[in-house]
């Protein structure tokens, strides 16, 4: 993947309304997402795009810590929207980014939000999480 870069500022918009866009179309067909990376689009650059309390694009963004403690939980994925993936992650990961306007940021999540980040920071690395799965039982399918 490509860092992203001032020059690609004015584009940013729209890459972001695109990631909305298919975002939107998965929540409305499968009834889940809440965050996409640039990657699943076919945009080959370091970015992120979030819709929890708000929406939020993370720009080449690098975790700056990882918390020991790890939990398990079933993880999900608009590439095969039907299959449920066991994952082992990271309980609270803080990540340094740039925002839209290019301001440097720093945000820590934990929990859910925490799995969230890295599941899409991993699309950023060429991970699935069918990658991380704890062991050859844990997929499942949707019901």
């Amino acid at each position: 993947m490509h860092p992203v870069t001032e020059a690609d500022l004015p584009q940013l918009p729209q890459i972001a309304a695109d990631l909305r866009g298919v975002m939107d179309e998965v929540r409305a067909k499968y009834h889940f997402g809440r965050g996409i990376a640039a990657p699943q689009l076919g945009c080959m650059k370091r970015m992120i795009y979030l819709d929890t309390d708000r929406p939020r694009l993370l720009l080449n963004p690098v975790f700056t810590q990882r918390s020991a403690e790890m939990f398990e939980l079933w993880d999900d994925c608009m590439c095969f929207p039907h299959l449920l993936v066991r994952v082992r992650r990271h309980r609270r990961v803080t990540v340094a980014y740039r925002d839209e306007n290019w301001h440097t940021q720093t945000w820590t999540v934990e929990d859910d939000l925490s799995e969230l980040l890295q599941h899409e920071y991993d699309h950023l690395e060429g991970v699935l999480c069918t990658m991380r799965a704890v062991d050859g039982k844990g997929f499942r399918w949707r019901r």
